[in-house]
């Protein structure tokens, strides 16, 4: 899962692959910090490019019955944009921090950008009502997306749950 893409979030840095440490309050910090930098340094200048960012552990990573909940959906995001880390585009579904409730483990957030290669990007009147339980399977099917250019992921839990805990699912490496 991890190739080719930067998440930075300030004063954390690159957190691609990482579990998001509990020092200095970082995960605390990171549930109220704006969208973070993203970067796919080999994004085509001329292309376009879609962002989706989900989390596919919610509620928790032992009873994910929210799977998919969509973090972040931008469309037309210029490659030299991409290549910058400016996700300037459409925003389908705006940015929403990296939230896993209380006592629910380590939540995977993954981050995946497709070639839009000229397609019109919408999301269906249902797809609009709930940003969790989101069939991104059927959603990248429908406009015939198949591998990511990049992606990426990292690992966070609750700001209040003790690094030693991991209830709900555990903090398992990143898979």
């Amino acid at each position: 899962l991890c190739r080719g893409l930067e998440v930075l979030y300030p004063e954390v840095g690159n957190i691609s692959c990482m579990y998001v440490p509990d020092c200095s309050n970082y995960r605390e910090k990171i549930t109220h910090w704006p969208e973070p930098i993203v970067k796919f340094h080999g994004a085509l200048e001329d292309a376009k490019y879609i962002l989706i960012m989900v989390d596919p552990d919610a509620p928790s990573r032992s009873s994910p019955i929210a799977r998919f909940w969509r973090h972040w959906l931008v469309t037309d995001i210029r490659g030299t944009d991409m290549k910058n880390g400016r996700i300037q585009g459409q925003e389908l579904t705006p940015y929403q921090p990296p939230t896993p409730p209380a006592q629910t483990g380590f939540h995977r957030y993954q981050f995946f950008v497709y070639l839009q290669e000229g397609k019109t990007i919408s999301l269906l009147p249902e797809e609009n009502d709930s940003r969790g339980a989101w069939n991104m399977e059927r959603f990248l099917n429908r406009f015939h997306f198949n591998e990511p250019e990049a992606s990426t992921q990292f690992l966070t839990q609750n700001y209040e749950d003790s690094p030693a805990q991991s209830p709900g699912g555990g903090g398992n490496a990143p898979k």
